[in-house]
């Protein structure tokens, strides 16, 4: 009898403010929304017979406490940590401490914008980084994971 397949399990983490994603400076971040994404995301993973869980909070300390759960409860992860990217020293020593693959997205190319969001400590766990495609990043890095996760 041939072995069981394990089931891939994705959690997708979105940081402050993005829950006003649709809103929020749509010229920046596009008209999708939170729920439009999750959706997309959900319709890839759920193709490839894998396990998405994909969460939001603006508060940090529930981000630290989601990637600490990860170690035991999932195979890859996709951060957009917001504007925790610029300063979350927490989320990156949590990410640090995680064995699988990181994938770090962003709506906007924080390169191209103001001086401050050019610095992402995320970067520094992450196994890559997706910036500037808008809502097509996150299945950019659900993409990234088809072999990564093998």
């Amino acid at each position: 009898m041939p072995a069981a397949q394990h089931t891939k399990r994705v959690l997708i983490l979105n940081g402050p403010n993005l829950n006003m994603l649709g809103v929020r400076q749509p010229e920046v971040y596009g008209r999708d929304t939170l729920d439009t994404i999750k959706a997309a995301c959900t319709t890839f993973a759920t193709q490839r017979g894998w396990t998405l869980d994909f969460r939001q909070s603006n508060a940090e300390a529930d981000l630290v406490t989601w990637i600490q759960q990860a170690r035991e409860g999932a195979d890859a992860v996709i951060i957009n940590p917001a504007a925790y990217t610029h300063t979350s020293v927490a989320i990156l020593d949590a990410l640090l401490l995680l064995e699988t693959p990181v994938i770090e997205v962003h709506l906007s190319n924080i390169h191209k914008r103001e001086d401050f969001r050019h610095h992402s400590f995320v970067s520094r766990a992450a196994t890559g980084l997706i910036v500037g495609f808008g809502a097509k990043g996150y299945l950019m890095a659900l993409s990234a994971l088809d072999d990564a996760t093998d």
